[in-house]
């Protein structure tokens, strides 16, 4: 049978990656002309290395991850005021939690293709989905590639894979205003070359103990920085994003100030979301990833569940034996993918709610309750229910 799979991040390279060791014809489709280079630092665990070690992917993901030590909030002297220490969370969490920068992580699931018999996975950069005809029995996607010329391709079954703000789910399901719950923040993330900044950086997060924005950043092997910083928008904000960055982080420290000096012209600045759908199928379409049940990226679930989800929707397909049954196997992963979804989104919105403090007392109560998860038993206790909630 013949998949198409529209977007080549971690969950489309996944399901992929499955399909073709199930012995389907898969093409993917990505718009980008090649794997982005821009992302954010990201910890996976619960479901996700359940799902990688179950289907053989876990190695690939560990040979790109990062041994981060602490996550160290900072004044706009760079004195630490709070750590939160990653080995009580690692521990209580089975020790089994990567931190991985998103596209490393997408590079690793690249990797992994190869394991798929040769020829049964076929990518296509370059290539932006602009329609979707669905047929009672199949699915026609017309993509224009980088030179503007439109090619069709034909499958039994299609699969939206193209993040936030998915073509997939515009064409099939509809505009995004029904679907789409705006937390109230943006996030930012871009990588630059700043090997002093590095060095103070290298096996933590730092944060800035700020109010209403916090700017993170953590140094890479090679002597980069990978930068995050998420914030309200404004009005009166300015339209092109590296000014907008500036405007709202400019003052919260030497580092910081330089690393946004650094940012580039286009830095990823996007709305923090959730993707909220009453089912995630429809007839041989069906979507994955955030394309369906974005959960935000402030939960630090969304690795885990690309793979998670992926995983799932290829064990629900990989022994149909005609392109009719795949409707019912779509609906039937639908209702068992969405319970997981539904509680990681609410997870998600907990974390908007608490990650930006608005006040200085909501900045000082975050501040003990960091300082706490150090302090045996407290630590414990905080660990456990922040452990509990994410790990499922």
């Amino acid at each position: 049978m013949r998949a198409l799979i529209v977007g080549a991040g971690i969950a489309g390279l996944v399901a992929a990656r499955q399909l073709g060791l199930a012995g389907w014809s898969v093409d993917v489709l990505e718009r980008a002309p090649e794997p982005r280079p821009e992302g954010y630092m990201m910890d996976f665990f619960g479901p996700g290395v359940r799902a990688a070690e179950r289907i053989g992917i876990y190695p690939y993901l560990a040979q790109a991850a990062y041994r981060i030590e602490a996550a160290a909030y900072v004044d706009h002297e760079g004195r630490e005021t709070a750590r939160l220490d990653y080995a009580r969370f690692s521990q209580l969490a089975g020790g089994n939690v990567l931190s991985l920068l998103r596209p490393d992580m997408e590079n690793a699931a690249l990797r992994a293709l190869g394991d798929a018999p040769a020829g049964s996975v076929r990518l296509h950069y370059g290539h932006r989905a602009s329609r979707v005809a669905q047929q009672p029995r199949s699915v026609a996607v017309a993509a224009k590639d980088r030179h503007g010329e439109t090619r069709w391709f034909d499958a039994d079954l299609l699969i939206g894979a193209d993040g936030l703000h998915s073509a997939v789910r515009g064409a099939v399901f509809g505009p995004d205003s029904g679907c789409l719950r705006d937390l109230g923040l943006r996030a930012a993330a871009y990588i630059v070359d700043e090997p002093g900044i590095n060095a103070g950086a290298r096996n933590r997060f730092v944060l800035t103990d700020s109010v209403g924005r916090t700017a993170g950043y953590y140094g890479l092997h090679d002597g980069r920085v990978a930068c995050l910083l998420v914030y309200r928008a404004l009005p009166g904000d300015p339209q092109n994003a590296r000014d907008r960055l500036r405007r709202h982080f400019t003052g919260l420290g030497a580092a910081v100030d330089r690393l946004l000096e650094l940012c580039p012209e286009e830095p990823y600045d996007d709305v923090v979301a959730q993707v909220v759908m009453p089912r995630l199928s429809r007839g041989n379409t069906v979507l994955l990833g955030d394309a369906g049940g974005a959960v935000s990226l402030l939960a630090g679930q969304g690795g885990s569940l690309a793979v998670a989800g992926a995983a799932e929707l290829a064990a629900s397909l990989e022994h149909l034996e005609d392109p009719e049954w795949i409707p019912a196997a779509l609906a039937g992963f639908s209702a068992r993918w969405q319970v997981t979804v539904r509680t990681a989104q609410a997870t998600g919105r907990r974390a908007a709610a608490s990650f930006l403090p608005a006040t200085r007392a909501g900045l000082l109560l975050r501040r003990w309750v960091v300082r706490g998860s150090n302090v045996p038993p407290i630590d414990r206790l905080i660990a456990r229910r922040i452990v509990a909630t994410l790990a499922k």
